[in-house]
């Protein structure tokens, strides 16, 4: 027995209420069985039950036995004072209250249907990464799309509070806040660290100095990534070199640069190496000096256009500085859309939130629609078992789905595992 199984059991009332009573002999009539806390506290609040001849309004606590109260000490805390119901699977204790009268206790081990138990128990037991991997399409889809859109925005406000933390960190600026989000992307997943802390110790008040001159920037950029100071000689990198050395020195900077080391290069493709990232960012600082406010009012398509860039021409023949080859692509499809995903939605919800504007979250949410699916072990995974995946709203909610429930073995908690468990 699990308590979450009893929560759902509670939430849901699916037990048997004939002749409910306490274990004491009281009857039990529950009008409201109270909203599931989600934070410190008891189980269940403004709960309403009549027990005996007099109606209480308070807490419901709920513990697979009664000893579970002593045990997880609520009798020293305040808030449990409020709790009107003990709701047990088993009563191996009798618990009393503050003043020494004893705890309304229900036991419902003899009221719940097996059967509910062994469909749950077959859920959380599976094998199976996902654990109703073979029923799922025997859920509706009105359901199975409920729960996609409860856990697109459950993965979108989670990566909000991210961008608000680095915005109370960047004291509510949110040009800088947009520059360091968008360097990290530009590092996607191998390089997102040394790119975050180049943009960390190099502000955009400083790129913005020089927003239209783009030999300074990618001095700037190039020279406090570290990739500078043993760089192959040839023109290009000696002017860089020779700006470096004069901006380093007006801005004082000399001891917040980072060490070619910190980057990764190994198992990456050319078109991938952090030179080529970091000559397509300052591309885009000198497209659009202001990112902020660019980024938060444009719609899918003019998102796509900021985005479309071409690094300066050195770096169209070259991977790293010296070596010179054919040709070099420019920032791909792929890579657009995974900013999109990554930095811009999550920007334009955090922006959202603050303001209460929900125009900003519709906005995120239609960018999500108009991206094609990701493409990922995990989309696989449920594409094969006849999830349809469409779009990377879809696969965004099917990542959350997978991460915060599947994994955790969450399933009384989703619409899905809850749809296949309740009674038939």
């Amino acid at each position: 027995m699990t308590e979450s199984f009893l929560h759902y059991v509670w939430q849901f009332q699916y037990f048997d209420k004939k002749s409910l009573a306490t274990s004491a002999g009281e009857r039990i009539e529950v009008f409201n069985q109270g909203i599931k806390n989600t934070n410190a506290g008891p189980d269940f609040s403004e709960a309403r039950i009549k027990i005996g001849t007099l109606e209480w309004r308070g807490s419901v606590e709920i513990h697979i036995q009664a000893s579970g109260w002593l045990n997880h000490h609520h009798e020293e805390d305040a808030a449990y004072e409020r709790v009107i119901l003990h709701v047990v699977w088993e009563e191996d204790k009798i618990i009393t209250r503050s003043d020494g009268t004893r705890m309304p206790t229900l036991v419902v081990k003899d009221r719940i249907n097996p059967e509910l138990w062994k469909r749950y128990r077959n859920l959380i037991t599976s094998t199976d990464t996902i654990p109703c991997a073979h029923s799922i399409l025997k859920v509706t889809p009105v359901i199975r799309l409920s729960m996609m859109d409860k856990a697109v925005l459950q993965r979108l406000e989670k990566k909000a509070e991210a961008v608000t933390e680095l915005l109370k960190r960047n004291k509510e600026d949110w040009e800088e806040t947009t520059y360091q989000l968008l360097a990290r992307n530009f590092g996607f997943k191998v390089n997102a660290e040394p790119f975050q802390q180049l943009a960390q110790a190099l502000s955009c008040k400083i790129i913005r100095k020089y927003i239209y001159q783009p030999i300074q920037v990618e001095a700037l950029l190039f020279g406090m990534a570290g990739f500078l100071e043993k760089a192959k000689e040839d023109t290009y990198s000696t002017v860089l070199k020779k700006e470096f050395a004069l901006l380093v020195h007006k801005h004082g900077l000399a001891n917040k640069m980072l060490n070619k080391a910190q980057w990764r290069f190994l198992r990456l493709r050319p078109a991938n190496f952090p030179t080529i990232r970091l000559a397509q960012f300052a591309a885009l600082l000198l497209k659009q000096p202001t990112l902020f406010s660019t980024l938060i009012n444009a719609n899918y398509k003019q998102l796509v256009d900021v985005l479309t860039i071409r690094q300066s021409a050195y770096w169209l023949s070259h991977y790293q500085f010296g070596k010179k080859v054919k040709s070099v692509s420019s920032l791909g499809k792929s890579s657009i859309e995974n900013i999109l995903v990554n930095t811009v939605v999550p920007l334009l919800v955090a922006y959202g939130k603050q303001h209460d504007d929900h125009q900003y979250v519709d906005r995120a949410v239609s960018i999500l629609q108009h991206i094609p699916a990701e493409k990922n072990s995990i989309i696989r995974q449920y594409a094969g078992l006849g999830v349809e995946v469409k779009s990377s709203f879809d696969s965004q909610a099917l990542l959350e789905l997978f991460s915060d429930y599947c994994q955790k073995r969450r399933c009384l908690e989703c619409t899905i595992g809850a749809s296949l468990v309740k009674p038939k």
